[in-house]
């Protein structure tokens, strides 16, 4: 069995990630916060081009994966950090319409490889050790979205998955878990 990536589940250690790769660069920031943020999978973000995000409250796509139309805002957070990104990135790089989003030294569009380098060294950076990796942001999205709002259905129809069963797996919710907030409760 190959080894699955997990999702960081202390809200404090995502949020030093995202500060340790500030201080690497605007992109860098953008593409953690876009990940743990949208739940889309790193395939998706780096398929977005600039107009797909310029100055918009929505986002629509087609996922790579499914090839099934996905439509989600962006929160204020998103929205800020994305206009921060493309002032600063117009001043070496063409921010038009048709561009990449994410673009690397040679301008090219940055690749899955690329990031996931990025975000290992980020991780094992502020003391991170399990299996982390792109698919990283996207289970930390489900993982904290779920702690918030305790919805399970809801997170299953963002996700796209065909069970509830499938939705609690994939976000690290093992049986134990479960059987342990099971002993705690009493009414």
């Amino acid at each position: 069995m190959k080894n699955l990536v997990e999702p960081i589940k202390d809200k404090k250690l995502v949020e030093e990630v995202e500060k340790y790769l500030a201080k690497q660069s605007l992109r860098n920031q953008l593409i953690w916060v876009f990940g743990c943020n949208t739940g889309l999978r790193i395939s998706d973000i780096l398929g977005l081009n600039v107009e797909d995000v310029e100055g918009k409250c929505f986002v629509e796509i087609r996922e790579k994966k499914t090839g099934k139309y996905k439509r989600f805002p962006l929160n204020n957070k998103l929205q800020k950090l994305i206009k921060k990104y493309l002032v600063e990135r117009a001043k070496t790089y063409s921010v038009t319409g048709d561009n990449p989003l994410f673009v690397g030294k040679k301008h090219h569009r940055l690749d899955r490889s690329q990031v996931y380098r990025i975000i290992n060294a980020a991780c094992s950076e502020v003391g991170i050790t399990n299996n982390v990796g792109c698919h990283t942001m996207r289970k930390n999205f489900g993982l904290h979205f779920y702690k918030q709002y305790n919805n399970i259905a809801l997170l299953q129809k963002i996700f796209q998955h065909s069970a509830p069963s499938i939705t609690l797996r994939y976000i690290g919710i093992t049986q134990d878990e479960i059987d342990e907030s099971y002993l705690n409760f009493e009414l």
